[in-house]
């Protein structure tokens, strides 16, 4: 038996054609991205560069791998990837031994995130480039709740406890060189990137200048890129971040944590990154991100800011954190 409702639905005769009074059409993304896609905000939304720098901590936390809506990304799997061969030699006659690399293959897809603000043209009668004030506001609210799920999952490291203060013979920077170490025992890639919370970093100072030495004063004194040669990795960063916790507390994203993890400058679907951000670009947008804008009656205007991301854990070994008292 014929349904006679879905018979009776129209075709949507697209962007081009209205739809007549009264009749049901069946909704589509493309038609909703066609009437309230805003190209000049988009545009601007691409260029825009938050003040307090949120997205070079995430990027330096895990930058984005561009994918479709959805993907297989590949776990690694460190002990094949560090395997060493006495009997790779081929005898006369034989092939080459056949080896294989069985990491876990995991479907995923990227996640619809995005936030909207209702605004009273009244309130921005007077105001000079509105719109582009409450993208960046959206804008900086999305980053800052992808920093606080990347940090979430650095978090997840094997944790020491440190105490650094005035005590003498206090020494900071060997207490992570040493975490280092057994990070790379335990997984056999050493970690290249270390994070610090700001709290963490304003007690490492304290601890080298209460030793009043030169050596002391020189570590205290160091540069985040002079730190990081001497540490042996390829970059160091202090996370000075913050987000409202309640309603009369801000409270720093990293805090007093030192995060180390391997990240690769370039990720992609099967590099060993502890952590990546898969990103779905905006199409016709020139980036990750797109704005709408709808005006629905007379005075009440909405704009929405959306991405497509998940920021997913591929590998936790040789993840480590120093938690700084």
């Amino acid at each position: 038996m014929k349904n006679s409702f879905i018979n009776a639905l129209p075709e949507d005769p697209g962007s081009g054609a209205p739809n007549k009074p009264g009749v049901i059409c069946l909704a589509n993304e493309t038609r909703f991205i066609e009437s309230y896609f805003d190209e000049p905000l988009t545009t601007y939304a691409v260029g825009w560069r938050d003040p307090n720098n949120i997205e070079a901590t995430l990027n330096f936390c895990c930058p984005p791998v561009p994918v479709p809506r959805r993907f297989t990304y590949k776990e690694w799997t460190n002990k094949e990837s560090l395997l060493s061969e006495t009997d790779d030699i081929r005898a006369i006659g034989s092939d080459f031994k056949r080896v294989e690399y069985t990491g876990k293959e995991t479907e995923g897809k990227t996640l619809n995130k995005g936030l909207t603000v209702l605004v009273d043209l009244d309130e921005v009668a007077d105001k000079a480039n509105w719109e582009q004030l409450y993208v960046s506001r959206l804008m900086t609210r999305l980053l800052r709740s992808e920093l606080r799920r990347a940090i979430g999952l650095l978090d997840d490291g094997t944790n020491t406890a440190k105490t650094w203060d005035t005590t003498a013979g206090k020494d900071p920077d060997q207490d992570v060189l040493t975490d280092l170490i057994a990070a790379t025992t335990t997984s056999g890639l050493r970690p290249n990137r270390i994070l610090y919370g700001e709290t963490a970093w304003d007690k490492r100072g304290i601890s080298h200048r209460a030793q009043n030495t030169a050596g002391g004063f020189a570590s205290a004194s160091l540069s985040q890129l002079q730190l990081a040669a001497l540490l042996m990795v390829d970059g160091v960063a202090v996370s000075k971040e913050r987000y409202q916790s309640d309603a009369s507390t801000k409270t720093q994203i990293v805090n007093n944590l030192v995060l180390e993890f391997f990240q690769t400058n370039s990720p992609d679907l099967a590099d060993p990154s502890n952590v990546k951000r898969f990103v779905t670009p905006a199409e016709g947008a020139g980036g990750n991100f797109r704005v709408y804008t709808q005006q629905i009656s007379a005075k009440l205007y909405v704009i929405t800011v959306e991405h497509y991301s998940n920021i997913v854990s591929t590998s936790t070994l040789g993840l480590r954190k120093l938690t700084i008292s």
